[in-house]
């Protein structure tokens, strides 16, 4: 099989790249809008990309009509975002916020999700999780103007919150304990628990 991307319709691309490049972490989004309402969105074009400063990056693309999401349009607005762990626990949760619903609603009802407040941002962050990232926005980089566009959200972590359960004997991250899913293509999702490991030579 061979694509031409441009004469192939976006969502068919869309619909392969995202089954080939597997497996996708996914970052559940707290952002704060503009008239206070709490924002929770799973995306899982996201990564991190540097620890000096810590860097992450993440893509809430325009909606298949071209539109904004929520998401992009509360950090334009106030520069701030949260990126709160996505755990096996929560998966059908972190499914459930991907739907869409109106602006002045907030997905924490949807999932029956708490809050505590961050350190370092005005964006709450989620009670119940492995982890929680609070960032501050460096650059937002729109790639694109049409259906499916990414705009590349670049954050500098500015405060780590981790749960002491999901660590191990030496205060690392145990990747056993946070039980982090990710997402292929399609419907499909993957757990990260078939571990093995690599020194590095």
């Amino acid at each position: 099989m061979k694509l031409d991307i441009a004469t192939t319709p976006v969502v068919d691309a869309y619909q392969m790249l995202v089954g080939l490049v597997t497996p996708r972490p996914i970052a559940w989004v707290t952002t704060l809008s503009a008239t206070g309402v709490v924002n929770l969105a799973p995306f899982s074009f996201f990564n991190t990309f540097g620890a000096n400063p810590p860097v992450v990056v993440f893509s809430p693309t325009l909606k298949r009509d071209g539109g904004k999401k929520d998401t992009l349009i509360n950090i334009e607005a106030n520069g701030e975002f949260v990126v709160n762990a996505s755990s096996e626990k929560h998966a059908e949760l972190i499914n459930l916020s991907s739907k869409m619903i109106p602006s002045d609603e907030s997905e924490l009802a949807l999932t029956h999700q708490a809050t505590i407040p961050s350190s370092s941002v005005q964006v709450p962050r989620l009670a119940d999780v492995a982890f929680s990232l609070e960032c501050k926005v460096i650059q937002i980089v729109p790639v694109g103007n049409g259906p499916i566009s990414a705009n590349l959200v670049i954050g500098q972590v500015v405060t780590m919150h981790v749960d002491d359960d999901v660590l191990d004997a030496k205060g690392q991250p145990d990747p056993r304990k946070i039980k982090a899913i990710a997402r292929l293509g399609s419907d499909y999702w993957c757990r990260t628990q078939d571990l093995f490991e690599l020194g590095r030579p």
